[in-house]
Order: C-alpha cells, then structure tokens, then sequence
C-alpha cells in the first residue's frame, strides 16, 4: 500500500478521534450525584485526547505554529459537538490575536569577546532584545534594584557604555512580591536607564540543563495586535562556553555561577582589557493565534451570570531545530494533561446535570512563551471579569514519582496519590476552605502546599495561566504535579502519564467547581495579591 503523507495522516487521525470520542457514552445519571456528573471523567477518555494533542503530527504545538492550530481546532470540535456555547469571537470557540513576532537572525548574530566570536548554539541561544553595542563589563549580581529591602547593587558605580552580567533570578531574600509590586528595576529597565551598551544574562542552572536538547526557538518578542519597533540596547541569555571566557581569571569563579551559588549584590567591574560586543540582528514577522473560550450556562436565573472558570494551557514549546534522535517535545504533561483534562470536565458537565453558576472554560495559547494567551484574555475578556468568582488552573498533573525513585530530576515530582495545589491559601479563606473541604469529602488526595511558601525560590505561583486571573483580583486555585526529569524535554511523552491519578485530580477539579458554582456565596477575597 502507499505511504500515507504527514497531511493525510494527521486528518485521518484528528476525524477519528472526534467520531470516537463524539460517539461515546453519554448517559445522564437518574439522580444527582454529590458531585454531579464527575464520574465521566475516566482515564481512558483522557487517555484518547492525549493521544492525539501529544502525538508527533501536532510537533509539539510551538506558539505560534500549525500543529498549535490543529489542537485548538480539535478542542473546538468536540466542545461544538457536545453543544457548549462559544464564547470567542464572532459566535466562535476562538479568541483571535495577531502577534508581531521579533525573531533572532541566527545566522547573522555574533558575540565577540576580545578576539573570540561566540555563534547561536555555543555563546547563547536565547535573547532578550537585539541590537548592537561594545563596552567593558560590569558583573552586577542578580541585576536588581529592590527599595523596600534595600537593595541597590549600583550604587556608586558607573554604568555608560558598559556591558551588564547579570544573573537570573531574584536576590536572596527577596520574595516575588517585592520584585512584581515593591517598585524593583530589573537588569534591562536600569542598563536603558543608565545608558549602558548591553546586558548579558547568567541563565539559572535548569536551563543549562536542557542546553543540548533546547528546542531552539530564539524568539526575543512577541507583542500583540500590532507590529511594534523597539528601539534599545542588546541583551542575550549566555551560554556555558560565552560565561567562562567572560570570567577567565578574573575573581569570581565561573563554575559557582554556573552552578546558581549566591553571590554579593554588589556591581564591581571585571578585568578593563576584555571587550565585549553583542551584535544581535533580528527579524521581524506576523503570525495569528488563539485561545479557545467556551461556556457551559447555569439553572439558576440570577446566579447563572457568575462564572467559575477552568483554564490550561495548550501550548508547548515545539520542535528542535536540530541535533539527531527524537527532536519534537510533544508536551503530555505539560501542559498536554491540563488541555484534556478540562476538556473532560466541560464534558463531564455538559452530558449531565448542570450548577447554578455558568462554567468558562478557556484553553490558552503562548503559557509557555510568557502566559500570553492568559494576558491576552483577561485583558480583553470575553465575559465580564467581576463575574468571574474563582479560576481554577491545571498545569501538569499527569506525572506520578516511581516509588523508590532516586533521580534528582524527580526530586520534587509528587506521588501517585499527591498534588501541588498552588495559590488556594493566598488570596481567598473562603476558596482554601472549599477546597479543602470538597477534598475530604470526595477523594482525599494529599494536598501539598509547598509552593505557597512566599520565600519559593522557583516562584512556581507567578509561572501559569492563574496569575493574569489572580493579578485582576480572581481568586484561583493551581493544581500542578511538580518539575520532573522529562520538564520541557523530548520525554514527556503520553507513555509515562500516570492516568489514574490524572483522572483523580481531574475529577477532584470537577468537584471543587461544581461545589463553587453551587454555593450560594461567591468567595470572598479577603487577602488581595500584592505583586
């Protein structure tokens, strides 16, 4: 028989999964259940969207990209299919938005140092704005200055016409809020300020990490609706090879930053012989995504114009561009568990009973590029925000830690019988006891609330779709399972998936909505966000 195309293959696939999933059982309970219509959701109904939104055809479902399209427009279908209400534009499941795209000309960007050029690949593989400038350098720390803690690494230091090294992350003994609404000035913000000629970033040891199998997107900007010219001083994200020429003998050791070791803020110059030019050139192009916003409507007459929202993120981070073996980061667990799980729970309540509250449910594009598709919608929302009483988030949650498993890759992955839940204790007494109680009384799955730590160094809170809804005063919930060995790699694949416990979890979220969107209060927030 002939070789079936990419093409023809990815539609055969996508028209039978939608008649098999279109056709499955829709049997309505006889009575109510405590949790409503929670039982639809299974693990083989999850298992057969995954399979699909995290196979090879869709190429790991970069933003913008084609195989992006194809999950949007499979979600759109079933959701047709099941009879939920659009709610993007124009009568449609789709939240359009034009991108202007600024890309880094890899062939044409080069950092020089002394006498040594530095290529895409080897010297860096990420920037943070083109451009071009040569000066000597600066080593600044973590690059930030934090007035409420007192912290100003500059002080007295000189900063025209010279090349900042910074470090990623925030200073020890800093929280996110200081840095997000205690009126910091990061590395870029006070380089601009002060007239200097670039800004090279000291990435964190994780991606260093997944330097050899990055899936080397170079994408300096995307901005939305318009095409924009940002005029500014270069700054790049450096590799291991570019940070150990910068300190060649000098006195800070190379090795410890490369290993993330805190170092003093304070800004001194390094060795006034090395010369440093960034020459970063970009391109400049459009492209069209979307989110996916659907509606199931509430019973009650006054209370069905609130809304407990449902979000994920269908985004990954794509392809390799090179390099040999498996290149596609087909995303299974992140956020590939999110983008079915909430599919199943729309179906779950659109094939039973239905709550007093509306449900929204919205699938997000660009999470991993910079929580776009969640900064796109809450700032042109579909629905009246204020109507919004909770959002309820889920990124990663099909990942269990073998037991006996030693890997410090897996260090922080939960259980077969675990899950982060993120945010529930931050803004809302109300919401956490729901939650809370919705758990004890349906599955009793071992919350762990690690992450709501205000001194979390991986500002796990800040890093999903949740935070555009919570920084707009909605109250949410984030249920995550942890980083693990396969995080943003070709490894997280729809084989390793714990669907048992992806189908608890799920159905745990389902429950908690379906206690929300039934209670006769909205929760209060009584513990605003302050960053």
């Amino acid at each position: 028989m002939a070789r079936m195309s990419r093409t023809h293959a990815l539609y055969a696939l996508l028209a039978a999964t939608s008649v098999s999933v279109a056709t499955a059982s829709f049997n309505v309970p006889e009575r109510v259940a405590r949790f409503g219509n929670e039982s639809a959701i299974t693990p083989s109904r999850l298992k057969d969207h995954l399979e699909f939104i995290a196979s090879d055809e869709l190429e790991g479902r970069d933003t913008p990209s084609r195989g992006l399209d194809v999950a949007t427009l499979y979600v759109a279908t079933q959701l047709k299919l099941w009879g939920a209400v659009p709610m993007g534009d124009n009568g449609t499941f789709f939240q359009n938005v034009k991108l202007s795209r600024r890309a880094t000309d890899t062939e044409a960007s080069v950092i020089t140092v002394g006498n040594t050029k530095f290529f895409y690949g080897d010297g860096f593989k990420r920037t943070i704005q083109g451009g071009t400038g040569t000066g000597t350098l600066v080593f600044v720390g973590h690059g930030y200055v934090v007035p409420n803690k007192g912290i100003d690494p500059y002080a007295g230091v000189n900063l025209k016409g010279k090349i900042l090294v910074a470090l990623s992350g925030r200073p020890k003994g800093t929280e996110m809020s200081d840095i997000r609404g205690g009126g910091a000035v990061t590395p870029m913000a006070m380089a601009n300020r002060a007239g200097a000629a670039g800004v090279i970033m000291i990435p964190d040891a994780e991606f260093y990490r997944n330097w050899t199998t990055d899936n080397g997107k170079s994408i300096s900007q995307m901005t939305m609706d318009t095409v924009t010219t940002v005029d500014g001083i270069p700054g790049v994200m450096a590799g291991p090879a570019l940070v150990k020429q910068i300190f060649a003998g000098e006195t800070i050791s190379a090795d410890d930053l490369l290993a993330g070791k805190d170092v003093a803020e304070k800004a001194f110059s390094l060795d006034p012989t090395k010369t440093v030019t960034l020459a970063i050139k970009e391109r400049r192009d459009e492209a069209n995504v979307r989110n996916v916003v659907a509606a199931v409507p509430g019973t009650d007459d006054k209370l069905k114009q609130e809304y407990v929202a449902f979000g994920a993120h269908i985004d990954h981070v794509g392809m390799a561009t090179s390099g040999t073996g498996d290149r596609i980061f087909n995303g299974a667990d992140d956020d590939g568990s999110g983008t079915v799980s909430i599919l199943e729970i729309a179906h779950a309540y659109l094939t039973g009973p239905r709550p007093k509250r509306s449900l929204l449910f919205v699938w997000h594009f660009g999470e991993e590029k910079g929580l776009w598709g969640s900064d796109y919608f809450t700032t042109h929302p579909t629905v009246d925000l204020k109507n919004v009483v909770t959002q309820l988030n889920i990124d990663m949650i099909g990942r269990s830690r073998p037991l006996g498993d030693t890997n410090p890759a897996n260090s922080v992955l939960t259980g077969a019988d675990e899950i982060y839940v993120v945010g529930s204790t931050k803004m809302s007494t109300d919401l956490q006891k729901t939650s809370e109680k919705t758990n004890a009384d349906f599955l009793k799955i071992k919350f762990n609330y690690k992450y709501d730590d205000p001194a979390d160094r991986e500002n796990i809170f800040y890093r999903s779709d949740h935070y555009n809804y919570a920084r707009k005063g909605v109250p949410i919930i984030f249920y995550f399972d942890g980083v693990h060995e396969d995080y943003h790699r070709p490894g997280d694949e729809v084989s390793k998936i714990d669907f048992d416990k992806m189908s608890r979890v799920a159905r745990t979220v389902y429950a908690t909505g379906w206690n929300l969107a039934n209670a006769r209060n909205r929760p209060v927030v009584d513990k605003p966000l302050k960053g």
